[in-house]
């Protein structure tokens, strides 16, 4: 037997006022020799993020907010998985799971829960280490087994058939669901598509094709360093992230500098308020070690390359890490019903840009053919 058991976010005034604490005993570094974020993120700006932080930030705003809407724990495999669960007003809608990643959160779909409730039955969880959901004490959590997860879930709360959409870990978890579990996803999206360049395009490359494979050089010259520490030693990591406000908010923020579209500052793409909503969720969950766990669990481990058969949608946001070209996404997405190319926006589209997020949804899903004996 399972069991649904409602939650609610409690988060006391002790540790609240730890957080502070912590905060203002803050030993920082020195300044970068540079004035730019090549050497990482400022140390101007993250003295000013601290007092902002202890002074002026207020979590139960954000509490009271996540709490508005129905939550569930249930334990899938030995682990408690929190999500978020919003039934539409539509009783015919089809149920759409939304699945975050690093250094992400539920926090990036808040913007979008409202227009996309008014079509779908929506189920937000927190991935296994994440967030409130529980942290896995043993090995084997990797993204096949948070899809067969998922699938689970979406049986529990009586969505044999159901749409998926992701980013990041989510797209990949997304993209096992429609591998894996095509009986009974029966459609998705994604705004980072798992594939690589074509090697029979390199001699006749575009000039989007010649920027994707720039931005993806980036990326591993100078940009993956995070991902190798968290794929390696996560556990290391994790003291001082777990032990450190300001070390962990470092950690996420410079990403949301370089993964955003924010032409220059993070604040430009997104509020400060909103930058420290998705840094709590790691931050009181002391979530540092658990969440880079899914690297180690992932990568050069195995998992499988296959095509993607159901129907399936692809946007590419302009300050996406990795992007691909529609000829790219089609060698894997043998059923491609749309693909697109938006004006604005990054890694994080839904938190970024919610309108242009909600309205893409809503366009791709609306070529998909949904009807129940098709």
């Amino acid at each position: 037997m399972f069991e649904l058991t409602p939650f609610k976010i409690a988060v006391s005034e002790e540790e609240i006022s730890d957080l502070k604490t912590k905060l203002a005993a803050t030993r920082f570094p020195e300044a970068e020799t540079v004035d730019d974020w090549t050497q990482g993120i400022p140390l101007t700006y993250m003295q000013e993020v601290s007092e902002y932080w202890q002074h002026e930030y207020d979590w139960y705003r954000c509490q009271n907010r996540i709490n508005e809407y129905a939550q569930i724990v249930t334990s899938v495999f030995g682990v408690n998985i929190h999500l978020l669960h919003v039934e539409s007003d539509q009783p015919d809608a089809h149920a759409l799971v939304l699945t975050h990643g690093w250094p992400g959160s539920i926090v990036e779909f808040l913007d979008v829960i409202e227009p996309l409730r008014k079509h779908f039955h929506l189920v937000i969880p927190s991935l296994p280490g994440y967030g409130f959901s529980g942290k896995p004490t043993h090995h084997g959590w990797n993204v096949e087994k948070i899809a067969n997860a998922w699938n689970t879930i979406m049986g529990r709360l009586g969505y044999d058939r159901y749409l998926a959409q992701g980013g990041d870990w989510g797209a990949a978890v997304t993209t096992a669901l429609a591998t894996n579990h095509s009986d009974h996803c029966i459609g998705m999206h994604t705004n980072m598509p798992t594939v690589g360049p074509d090697r029979d395009t390199l001699n006749d490359l575009t000039e989007f094709e010649q920027n994707a494979l720039k931005g993806s050089k980036f990326y591993q010259d100078w940009d993956s360093g995070y991902s190798k520490q968290q794929s390696t030693r996560p556990q290391t990591l994790g003291y001082g992230l777990v032990d450190s406000p300001i070390g962990q908010a470092a950690w996420i923020l410079e990403k949301f500098y370089q993964w955003t579209d924010c032409k220059g500052h993070p604040e430009n793409a997104l509020t400060r308020d909103q930058l420290l909503d998705n840094v709590m969720l790691y931050w009181l969950s002391g979530s540092g070690a658990s969440s880079a766990r899914l690297y180690w669990e992932s990568f050069g481990r195995g998992g499988s390359a296959k095509d993607i058969m159901i129907q399936s949608g692809v946007t590419i946001y302009p300050h996406e890490i990795f992007k691909a070209s529609e000829r790219w996404v089609r060698r894997r997405f043998t059923n491609l019903k749309h693909y697109a190319i938006q004006e604005a926006g990054g890694h994080f589209a839904a938190f970024e840009q919610p309108e242009l997020f909600v309205q893409d949804l809503l366009t791709c899903f609306a070529k998909f053919n949904l009807a129940e004996n098709d």
